[in-house]
Order: C-alpha cells, then structure tokens, then sequence
C-alpha cells in the first residue's frame, strides 16, 4: 500500500512538471527566444527551486489546513491522490483543461466532508482567493497592455533590434519566474498527503516533489509545450512579460500564504486582459474559465467523497448506491457542458501588432 502511495504521488508529480512548463514557458518559446532543450532545462531548475524554497507553506494548508493530519491514514492518503489523478485522467481523455490545484483542494475536501472533519476556515479563504486572483490578473494586464505594451510594440516597429534583444532576455527571465512560482504552489498537490499521513516531513516532502515535478518538466513536457506555444506564438514580446510576470506574482503572492492557486487560470486571466487592453473580445473564454473553476473541484470532491465512503462503511448496498450516483452526476455534468471545453478559443495577438 506504501508503495502504490509513493508512486502514485511521484507519478501525478510528474504530471504536473508537464502542464507547468506549458504555462510557464508558453510565451518564450512561442515567441522563438529560446530551444526547447533550453526551455524544459529552464523550467525544470526553476520548479525544482521554487518547490524547496518555497512550496512548505502550500504543503502545511493541503495536508493539516483543511483536515486535521490525525485523521489521515496510508488509505485515506491514498484515497486523495487517486481522486486527484483520475480526475485528471477523465479530464484528459475528454479533452476538459482542469486545474491541478483545484482538483487536489477538491479531493482533500471530499474526504473531510466524508470523514466529517472539514475545517471550513481555511477553505473561505481559498475559494475567496480563486475568485479574486482571476479578476486581479485581469485587471493588472489590462492596465500594463495599455501603458507599457502598446507603446514598446510601438518602438519595436520603428527601431526595434536592440530592443528586441533586451525584451527577449526578459521574456525568458519572466518566463523562468513564473516557474519559479509554479513550484512553489503546485508542488504541494502532489505530496501534501504524503505529509499528511506523517509519511514524510515537509521539507524532504517538497525536495523529492520538486525532484520529481522537475523529472516530468524534462520528460513529458516537450510536447506540452509544443501545442501550447501554437496557441500563443501571436503574443507579442511586451505581451509576453506582462502575463508571465502578472500570473506569476500573483501565484507567488499566494504560495507565500500557503494558498494553492491555479496558476492556468492567472495567466489565462492575464491573457484576456491584454486583450481586452487592445480591443479583442473574450468573453468565450470568460464563461470557459468559469466553469472551469466549478468543475475541476467538484469532481474530485465527488471522487473522493465515494471513496471514502466506500473505504470506512465497506461495500454496503447504500455505499454503493451512493458511487453510482456520484458518478452519474459527474459524467452528467461532463456531458451536459462538451461545447464549453472541448473546443476552447484563442485569443490572437495579431491584430495588437498590426496597429
């Protein structure tokens, strides 16, 4: 059972070394700053770093925050990943973009409200956090499109080559920082119920995490990173630092709290405000990220909840009953909303530098 745990947990670790060098280093590498060799190595050093600096206080909410670390056992850890992952697993195959911090804040609240023993506290302040962070992100970006982008875009058409070269140096730095913060936020999910089930200390926990979240980065976040870049090679240079250097502040903010934030939803948010700095509409991707944002947690919660109940009740006719109707609803729901995700707009940036 000890061994399942440890290697579900490093495999979902992994997992999450991909989809982070996507959204962190989206922008660099569409834009053509740096090779993709260099672009994973980047993102696979700076996640590393930013997990054992800085990911203890994401573990400590995730793992004693919201249930109290006496009533986790190696089952109930177990139970928490296995939600987690194979959330992500129907996610994947559907083709739905959900949050690996959402799913893992979902997972960890099924199993409280399973074990009746959730601490509603700590989860105000992050569902407060996940609305707010969002409409900040928006916000900055907007502001920073039209003050800063427009005017460097500006310059970058008249006599742009040395500014060129500076601006990719710090898309790339900005790009790097971004997964410095992803690190430190996301880390957590991974190994937080390791920590949990008094398994593991917190800062061997974010060490070997980070290890591992860095391994993923290296070996399956090429192709990540390939589809992603496709999607954004039309932000502009400016652009670029804007959203690495919004979103990843705001995560950073956040991991300093101990708050685990979607770091996609940040940066898509920073997307949409540049857009809307240079007149492009998104209110598609608006209604997108918010049913995001209620997916990706509740079916985890569901997930977790069931197997909960399973594990402490046993395999009775009412446990049962109640799997079957947890998951009937989430595959409902997930039929009920395919346009929402499964076709997901962009946002081009070509008209912003065609002006």
């Amino acid at each position: 059972m000890l061994f399942i745990l440890l290697a579900v947990a490093l495999f979902f670790a992994m997992n999450i070394g991909a989809s982070g060098t996507a959204a962190s280093m989206g922008a660099a590498y569409g834009s053509q700053s740096l090779s993709r060799r260099i672009a994973l190595i980047l993102v696979a050093i700076a996640v590393f770093a930013g997990a054992t600096f800085g990911g203890s206080e994401v573990v400590k909410t995730l793992s004693k925050g919201l249930i109290p670390e006496n009533s986790v056992t190696i089952e109930i850890a177990l139970i928490m990943l296995l939600a987690a992952t194979s959330t992500l697993f129907i996610a994947n195959i559907t083709g739905i973009p959900l949050s690996t911090s959402e799913v893992t804040v979902g997972s960890v609240v099924g199993v409280g409200i399973a074990l009746k023993s959730l601490q509603t506290g700590k989860l105000f302040l992050i569902l407060s956090t996940w609305i707010l962070l969002p409409i900040t992100a928006y916000l900055i970006a907007y502001v920073l499109g039209k003050i800063v982008e427009k005017p460097l875009n500006h310059q970058l058409k008249t006599n742009g080559t040395y500014l060129k070269r500076v601006l990719t140096i710090l898309v790339i730095l900005a790009s790097t920082y971004e997964a410095f913060s992803a690190g430190m936020n996301n880390v957590a999910n991974a190994v937080s119920p390791l920590v949990a089930a008094n398994l593991i200390d917190t800062s061997r926990a974010t060490i070997l995490g980070g290890a591992f979240v860095a391994l993923g980065a290296i070996v399956l976040g090429g192709k990540v990173l390939e589809t992603n870049a496709k999607k954004i090679t039309n932000i502009s240079l400016p652009g670029g630092i804007i959203v690495s250097f919004t979103s990843g502040t705001l995560v950073l903010i956040a991991s300093l709290y101990g708050i685990p934030v979607p770091l996609t939803q940040a940066t898509t948010s920073a997307i949409m405000g540049l857009g809307k700095a240079n007149n492009i509409n998104s209110k598609p991707i608006i209604h997108r990220i918010i049913w995001i944002w209620i997916a990706s947690p509740l079916v985890s919660l569901f997930i977790a909840y069931t197997l909960t109940v399973l594990y402490l009740d046993g395999p009775s006719l009412l446990a049962i009953l109640r799997s079957i109707l947890a998951f009937t609803s989430v595959y409902v729901f997930l039929l009920l909303t395919p346009s929402l995700f499964l076709q997901p707009q962009e946002i081009s940036f070509k008209q912003s530098l065609d002006r």
